[in-house]
């Protein structure tokens, strides 16, 4: 029977990752959720959801009109305060020289001096009271604490806000969209591989490259939610690449192994399980023999091989639809 031509390629050893793939989330490194530290109507909101905003950017405004009635109120008792107490001062330096000429007695300028210390300390007290309310009223003005992006906004003008520590209370997120980080949750069972500086490759649904990092943070206790160990990677993709609160893929590399690799081509799959040709030679004459292979890791367009092969083997890469098991081949490779 006359054999047909094939076009086969050696089987060699190259270095293969092993590699498990998790799903990762990008976080950035500098993340603030805004809540509001006091109560009111919020009369402003100056942003949306998305904006790039600048540290200090006024981005919302709680109704202030009562605590600036209050900081009036603090800033007039101050000024009456001030005003017994320079009284007070004159006083008392008029008590001292009355008393050093001997026209009054010494429990008259003892009443002065207390006098001028209670009110003194009146006053002191205000001026504190003054600058609390002060920075009470900055309250009423949610600005932005650094350079970034303001987040969803969950809230709308006329909305009543409080600063009760709640889900309800947030009134957007600010993050800055660099020196982000990618957030990877590997198994307890893998605790004993896991560790800093192991490679990981950040790939989108499609399994395009994003970006090549490491692990540079490993926790030191389980999640008890996930059961996962929490390990971080730095990301330094540009925004338009990679963005905060993004879920990738994570392709953590746990090790270099050589491998047999062969073409994506050679190999047929047949209820489940995947052969490739090999071909073999008997009494001078070639012949395409079947063999079962267990596949591992794909490396660019070829299949690692974990079993059935051997460095050397020629596989047949053409015309593997025409083929059955023992059948005449010419083979046109190396």
């Amino acid at each position: 029977m006359q054999g047909m031509p094939v076009q086969t390629v050696a089987v060699t050893l190259a270095p293969v990752p092993q590699s498990s793939e998790y799903v990762a989330t990008i976080k950035s490194r500098r993340s603030a959720t805004l809540q509001p530290q006091v109560q009111g109507m919020l009369t402003q909101i100056h942003v949306q959801s998305g904006d790039h905003v600048k540290a200090g950017q006024v981005l919302m405004e709680i109704d202030p009109r009562l605590q600036m009635a209050t900081v009036e109120s603090a800033r007039a008792t101050e000024r009456q305060k001030k005003a017994v107490f320079d009284y007070n001062a004159v006083e008392i330096e008029r008590q001292r020289k009355l008393f050093e000429a001997g026209v009054t007695s010494h429990d008259a300028y003892d009443q002065a001096r207390q006098s001028y210390d209670n009110s003194k300390a009146d006053y002191e007290s205000a001026v504190g009271l003054r600058k609390t309310q002060e920075e009470q009223l900055a309250y009423y003005t949610i600005r932005a604490p650094f350079d970034g992006v303001a987040g969803d906004i969950p809230v709308h003008v006329g909305d009543f806000v409080s600063s009760v520590n709640s889900p309800a209370a947030i009134l957007t997120t600010v993050d800055e969209n660099k020196d982000l980080e990618a957030y990877i949750y590997v198994p307890t069972e893998r605790a004993g591989q896991v560790r800093q500086g192991l490679e990981v490759d950040l790939t989108d649904t499609n399994g395009n490259l994003l970006e090549k990092t490491k692990i540079d943070f490993l926790s030191s206790e389980v999640d008890s939610t996930l059961q996962g160990i929490l390990v971080k990677a730095p990301v330094h993709a540009t925004p338009e690449i990679l963005r905060t609160a993004q879920m990738v893929k994570a392709r953590v590399v746990w090790s270099t192994t050589p491998m047999a690799v062969i073409p994506v081509l050679a190999v047929t799959r047949q209820g489940g399980q995947s052969f490739v040709f090999v071909a073999r030679q008997q009494n001078g004459h070639w012949f395409a023999h079947q063999t079962a292979v267990t596949l591992g890791d794909t490396v660019d367009n070829t299949y690692s091989v974990s079993s059935g092969l051997n460095a050397g083997d020629k596989v047949i890469v053409s015309s593997t639809q025409f083929l059955v098991n023992d059948m005449p081949v010419i083979p046109m490779g190396a």
